[in-house]
């Protein structure tokens, strides 16, 4: 058994059948042994039996293992609270640090120093990539030294933007005002 898929021999009394579970999990082995079972008794031939459940798929959203990690801190922001979500996002494990950035809502006039304070906040942290949504985000942009920066105005483009970029082993963090609705982006992610 592997995390992935799983590998066996089923013997019966007239056959060795090699079995490959493309998916994760004990309990796909015996559904195999089932379909097994089953194929066997309508009378397909070992290659069939065993091709059949080698192709299996999953229904979207069982047991599916995301190829991204989503750190969803996109209730509330401050610049005390985008601060320690960035310093915690350097210390999580990931391959690819990407940090989404939304406007902070509600600073009235310290609005543009304190997303530029956010932006030398993330200089400190090594974090790979920047992406940032929103009129205010901008001034974030602005101070980053990061080759890899980009602004959205809005969530659809960042969302479009995220689908093609985000990678396996990635780790994103999402932290914005509530009023940004990032909730419409990580709903949307594939």
């Amino acid at each position: 058994l592997m995390e992935q898929s799983s590998k066996f021999t089923a013997i019966t009394y007239d056959e060795k059948y090699e079995i490959t579970v493309p998916v994760g999990g004990e309990h796909f082995v015996y559904n195999a042994l089932c379909a097994l079972t089953v194929g066997r008794a309508l009378g397909l031939s070992k290659k069939e039996i065993e091709n059949g459940i080698k192709k299996f798929e999953l229904t979207k959203k069982r047991m599916e293992i995301s190829k991204v990690t989503i750190i969803n801190d996109s209730y509330n922001a401050s610049f005390d609270s985008m601060k320690a979500a960035l310093k915690y996002l350097k210390d999580i494990e990931g391959e690819r640090k990407i940090a989404v950035l939304g406007d902070m809502l509600e600073l009235g006039s310290y609005a543009e120093d304190l997303h530029r304070k956010v932006g030398e906040e993330f200089n400190k942290n090594n974090i790979d990539v920047l992406v940032t949504v929103g009129e205010l985000s901008k001034n974030i942009n602005n101070v980053v030294n990061t080759k890899e920066n980009y602004h959205f105005e809005n969530n659809k483009k960042a969302e479009v933007f995220l689908n093609k970029e985000l990678k396996q082993g990635d780790v994103a963090l999402f932290k914005a005002s509530n009023g940004m609705k990032f909730f419409e982006i990580i709903e949307k992610l594939k």
